[in-house]
């Protein structure tokens, strides 16, 4: 925690798992990585005693404001497990109410008014864990709270996650992006079908590819290169126009990755940088983060229509886009996506934007891209020779060539009655964010 609030972050935190002592099924407690038998052990098991498990969470929890302020840690998200429909639970669902009961009940002894949530259940694409949401959902509604007798329990955000499901076909990688937003879009609907919520926070406490950040098999290909950052791109955008869609509450998205300490460069698992190197999917989360102000109308006619995307995700090269403007500037991410990852063919784009003001006659161009020789620290440790113990040298380079890199230099442009085009080439599984200040 300290780490992340002094780097000027705002926690979201997950409170678990069981401690040992605690646990009513301890042995065995710990697992090894990389996995050799079941990681769900000791440490996912409902507590022998939920009275010393809630005195555990109050007095951590009341720490946690004295080292931080109460103010400023009443402010961040608590929210209760892990996917708790699944063996990080070796609980009932009702065992798990009782289990968001206590810990909510003893976060707010600690800090009055604290922001709590869950349940952090995987993808309600899936059955069951459709259903576990929707019990939970009603238990806070009208269920027995378990700490207070009365009836409902305090509800501030509403977390599940969202998984693709990528594949190897004929032996080609394909990414599986309609599997993933299938999870999005069910989650949305299981919470507008209860009024009480419908307008509360979603927070996606995982969205990513796939499941297993640990796992770096065949089909998990995708996480050195662009193909990464590509479909973040496309998946965050997608889950927005589904919350639009819906008429929910999306507040954001979290990514589970990992450092993975003492691992191989580029040893592909699901991280944001290796040994240091950051990867190019964390340029395009950056991209994200430069994008200010207000969503504006944005339309491309490349783009494939979201209820086909559900069905059968993007089958061809597909150029998407969204906007964003400030007082003085323009934000346009532009992507190509498609699901199968086997071509290195190019778009052409002409971008065009319109409704600038008269004091935008000669607007600055920045043009920022992540492609397979921009913003790639993995194409750079290629050719560098793929080395396992590189050089100070070729770690200069390399960190080098992990951060957001511009396209071209900034240049001026000339608008012609508020309007301006900007013509680039787009390749498969690259992104351009173009700005225009003035």
């Amino acid at each position: 925690l300290d780490a992340i609030v002094n780097a000027g972050a705002e926690p979201l935190v997950e409170i678990g798992f069981m401690p040992e002592a605690l646990s009513i099924h301890p042995e065995p407690y710990r697992h090894k990585f990389p996995v050799e038998k079941d990681v769900f052990t000791g440490w996912s098991y409902p507590p022998k005693d939920y009275a010393k498990w809630g005195e555990l969470v109050y007095q951590w929890t009341r720490h946690v404001g004295e080292r931080y302020g109460k103010q400023r840690a009443t402010n961040w998200s608590w929210e209760v497990w892990n996917e708790p429909d699944i063996p990080y639970w070796h609980g009932t669902p009702e065992e798990y109410d009782k289990l968001y009961d206590v810990t909510v009940d003893a976060v707010r002894r600690a800090l009055p008014g604290a922001k709590v949530g869950g349940p952090a259940s995987t993808g309600p694409g899936n059955e069951k864990a459709a259903a576990f949401l929707q019990q939970f959902l009603q238990h806070c509604a009208t269920g027995k709270n378990a700490v207070t007798g009365g009836s409902g329990a305090p509800l501030d955000f509403i977390s599940f996650h969202a998984k693709g499901s990528p594949k190897i076909v004929d032996g080609q990688l394909k990414m599986g992006l309609a599997k993933h937003l299938r999870d999005i879009s069910n989650g949305f609907g299981i919470v507008r079908s209860f009024p009480k919520f419908q307008d509360l926070p979603i927070i996606l406490t995982e969205s990513d590819p796939e499941g297993c950040a640990a796992c770096s098999s065949p089909q998990n290909a995708y996480r050195n290169g662009t193909t990464y950052a590509v479909y973040m791109a496309e998946s965050i955008n997608t889950a927005r126009q589904l919350a639009e869609k819906a008429h929910v509450n999306l507040q954001g998205f979290l990514t589970w990755a990992f450092e993975f300490e003492q691992q191989p460069y580029f040893a592909g698992l699901r991280t944001l940088a290796t040994n240091g190197i950051d990867q190019p999917v964390l340029n395009v989360l950056r991209m994200e983060a430069l994008m200010r102000g207000q969503e504006i109308q944005t339309r491309s006619e490349g783009t494939v229509p979201l209820e086909r995307i559900l069905q059968e995700g993007v089958k061809a090269s597909t150029v998407s886009s969204y906007s964003t403007r400030t007082e003085r500037s323009v934000s346009v991410m532009v992507w190509n996506y498609e699901d199968a990852v086997q071509s290195a063919s190019t778009q052409s784009i002409d971008l065009d934007v319109a409704g600038l003001p008269p004091d935008a006659s000669r607007p600055l161009l920045t043009h920022y891209r992540v492609d397979e020789h921009h913003s790639n620290s993995y194409t750079a440790w290629k050719q560098e020779g793929s080395p396992q113990a590189p050089t100070p040298d070729q770690i200069a380079r390399l960190e080098s060539a992990g951060e957001l890199q511009l396209l071209e230099s900034p240049r001026y442009l000339r608008s012609k009655e508020g309007k301006i085009t900007v013509q680039f080439s787009l390749p498969e599984q690259g992104v351009s964010l173009v700005q225009i200040s003035w």
